[in-house]
């Protein structure tokens, strides 16, 4: 994992990786073949565009208060093979990567603020890392309800 030099250096990477989430969602938007797809996808980028306004604002204005709470977790993306694809990608196939790569951030997110320097940026970084596994559930749940329920 990367060194910090300072709170800036933290809230700098935080702010590239929710950059790096906005661009993923949007692309998988773009490559969407259904409304019901593009628009998930969509409001997704959206929500990780929040995420980076909120850092930004912190960055900017020195606010790091957030509040504590429990996530659900159905532990489904630890049990998924990400299928990989040549062309296209499925429903399924985005549901699986989405799932990973929020799993991904959330654990970022996690052993980042175990690395934190103050309680402040420990706090910050366990809201964003409960934020990624709130979408990470949400992917869980579209996923069961299209893939699981039918088996």
């Amino acid at each position: 994992m990367k060194d910090f030099e300072s709170v800036n250096d933290i809230l700098d990477f935080a702010i590239e990786n929710e950059q790096k989430a906005v661009d993923f969602y949007n692309h998988l938007a773009t490559s969407a073949r259904n409304d019901d797809m593009r628009k998930t996808f969509e409001q997704f980028a959206r929500e990780e565009m929040g995420h980076k306004a909120k850092i930004l604002n912190i960055k900017e204005q020195g606010i790091l208060s957030f509040s504590k709470a429990d996530v659900a977790d159905l532990k489904i993306a630890d049990y998924i093979v990400r299928a990989e694809s040549e062309t296209e990608v499925t429903y399924e196939q985005a549901l699986v990567l989405a799932m990973k790569r929020e799993k991904a951030a959330f654990k970022l997110y996690l052993k980042m603020s175990e690395k934190a320097p103050t309680v402040d940026i420990k706090s910050l970084f366990l809201a964003l890392a409960q934020e990624e596994s709130r979408h990470k559930l949400r992917f869980e749940i579209e996923y069961d309800d299209y893939f699981l329920k039918e088996n």
